[in-house]
C-alpha cells in the first residue's frame, strides 16, 4: 500500500509532515460550508484513492442527521454537517486500508485549512447519503470542516515502548516511529509496535505488529500509523515485512 504523499501540498503553505504536527482530532465545527475548491481537490483525491485502496470512500456534504443522535452529543460532536464515509468491500485487510487511506486524506484535509475527527460509533447512517455494493460495509466516518479550535494534544508513549528504536537502529526508522506516535488511534490507545529487523537483499525490512485492545480498532489504527511511519522514514529507505 504505497501512494505519493500529497498531491496537493504545492498549494498549500503546510507540508505533509507539519500536518502530522499540527492536526488533532476536533468534534465541534463551525456552521460553515466547504470552500469548492477544497470541495473538488478532496474529491479527485477520493477517487484515486478508490481506484488504489479498491475501496469505496465516499465525501457527504451539508448533511447534519448523522451527528444528531445520542452517540453524537455524548461524544460532543457540534456542527458536524460533512463527513467522510468510509466504505469498502469485506475483506481481512479492510480496517488497515480503511485507516491507511484515510489518514491520507485526514492530512491532505489538514493542509487545506480543515479539521477532521475519526469516528468509529458516534454517527448515525442516514439513508440516502451514501451507496453501498454487493459485499461492502462503512467501517467508520471522519468528520469534516472548520474547527471551532484546532484540537489538543495527547500524552503519548515513547519511542522506546512501542519500538525497538537504539543508537544502532538507522535514524530513519527513530523518524519513523516518531511520526507514528503522533498517528490518531481510538482512544488514544496506541497498541502498535515497529520492529527494525535488519537488512535483506540490500533492503532494510521493518515489521509492525498490533497490539490486544477490548475497544477494538487496532487494525485501523495499525493502517493510520504505518503511513505516519512512512512519511517519517521515508518510503524509500525501507520495505515492509
Amino acid at each position: 500500500m504505497r501512494i505519493r504523499y500529497l498531491r496537493f501540498e504545492e498549494e498549500t503553505d503546510m507540508t505533509i509532515y507539519e500536518a502530522i504536527e499540527a492536526r488533532h482530532s476536533v468534534r465541534a465545527y463551525k456552521d460553515l460550508a466547504l470552500k469548492k475548491d477544497v470541495v473538488k481537490a478532496l474529491g479527485h483525491e477520493i477517487e484515486v484513492l478508490n481506484e488504489e485502496g479498491k475501496l469505496h470512500i465516499q465525501l457527504v456534504l451539508h448533511e447534519p442527521k448523522a451527528f444528531q443522535g445520542t452517540l453524537a452529543k455524548y461524544g460532543k460532536f457540534r456542527n458536524v454537517h460533512n463527513y467522510i464515509v468510509m466504505a469498502g468491500k469485506k475483506a481481512d485487510d479492510l480496517d488497515e486500508r480503511i485507516g491507511y487511506y484515510g489518514e491520507h486524506l485526514v492530512l491532505l484535509a489538514q493542509t487545506l485549512g480543515l479539521n477532521t475527527c475519526w469516528v468509529g460509533l458516534s454517527y448515525s447512517k442516514v439513508p440516502g447519503t451514501y451507496e453501498l455494493g454487493k459485499d461492502e460495509k462503512i467501517a467508520c466516518y471522519i468528520a469534516i470542516g472548520y474547527g471551532e479550535t484546532q484540537g489538543v494534544g495527547h500524552k503519548i508513549k515513547t519511542v522506546e515502548q512501542v519500538s525497538n528504536a537504539s543508537d544502532i537502529t538507522p535514524s530513519w526508522f527513530k523518524k519513523g516511529v516518531e511520526a507514528a506516535l503522533l498517528a490518531p488511534t481510538a482512544v488514544n490507545q496506541q497498541k502498535f509496535s515497529f520492529e527494525y529487523v535488519g537488512m535483506s537483499n540490500n533492503h532494510h525490512q521493518v515489521r509492525v505488529k498490533k497490539g490486544f485492545s477490548m475497544i477494538g480498532y487496532t487494525q485501523m489504527d495499525l493502517g493510520i500509523a504505518k503511513y505516519h511511519f512512512e512519511i517519517g522514514a521515508g518510503k524509500d529507505k525501507f520495505e515492509w515485512v
